[in-house]
């Protein structure tokens, strides 16, 4: 479903990413797990236009996203959940989002799928004409899942969902990046919560200093030595 192919991403003189290759395949859940500052967030970035690669490329379903503007990747079924939620402070819960939704025209399937994603987060639901702002960490977390599943994405990318939450929350978030996923959507998952993550993946790649330096399935990333002392306390 996705391909990355040797990629390559500068800023300015500092090479960030050196020439990373991996896949995420139909219907799995694939984490990118290292420390801050391995590049984590700037693949992300580069995989959904936000940033421009020095070279190498990036395949959606076979066709190269590598120059397409961020807008129209979110229409071809790629949607981002950003690190630190970014919602829009200034509106509401339910224009958060409606503009989650900016890239479709059927008005009825969007009333259909906001219900939907009341349903899936009750919390929102309660604040439907709250400012986004004015929610706690968690509940913006929330709906900045929401507002992506507003794209009807085939493919979610998810940076660092469980930043700043309590243990409590981390535990709910997870759960519903696992529904999410069984419900048919392909999870591509940034998080520095290596036990959390590992413990939900289908497969896993460690990512240092921009290379990746281990990959396999989230078991036995979680069960190997290396990834033990440095990722996982021991």
């Amino acid at each position: 479903m996705l391909k990355v192919e040797n990629l390559v991403v500068s800023y300015g003189m500092i090479e960030a990413i050196k020439g990373i290759s991996f896949e995420v395949n139909d219907g799995e859940i694939v984490t990118l797990i290292g420390a801050n500052g391995a590049g984590k967030t700037t693949t992300m970035h580069t995989i959904s236009g936000l940033l421009k690669p020095v070279s190498g490329s990036i395949l959606l379903d076979g066709k190269d996203i590598t120059k397409v503007p961020s807008h129209q990747i979110v229409s071809m079924g790629l949607a981002q959940v950003p690190e630190r939620r970014r919602v829009f402070a200034l509106e509401t819960v339910e224009e958060n989002l409606e503009l989650g939704a900016y890239s479709r025209k059927d008005k009825a399937a969007i009333a259909a799928d906001m219900e939907a994603v009341f349903e899936k987060f009750p919390r929102l639901k309660e604040r439907r004409k709250q400012l986004a702002g004015t929610l706690s960490g968690g509940e913006q977390q929330m709906l900045a899942m929401g507002r992506a599943l507003m794209a009807k994405p085939r493919i979610m990318l998810m940076d660092e969902p469980s930043m700043g939450l309590s243990p409590l929350l981390v535990h709910e978030i997870f759960r519903i990046i696992e529904e999410i996923n069984k419900q048919g959507t392909t999870v591509l998952l940034v998080e520095q919560n290596a036990k959390m993550a590992l413990g939900i993946a289908d497969r896993a790649y460690v990512l240092e200093t921009g290379k990746i330096t281990l990959e396999g399935t989230g078991e036995q990333l979680a069960n190997d030595e290396r990834v033990r002392k440095a990722y996982l306390g021991g």
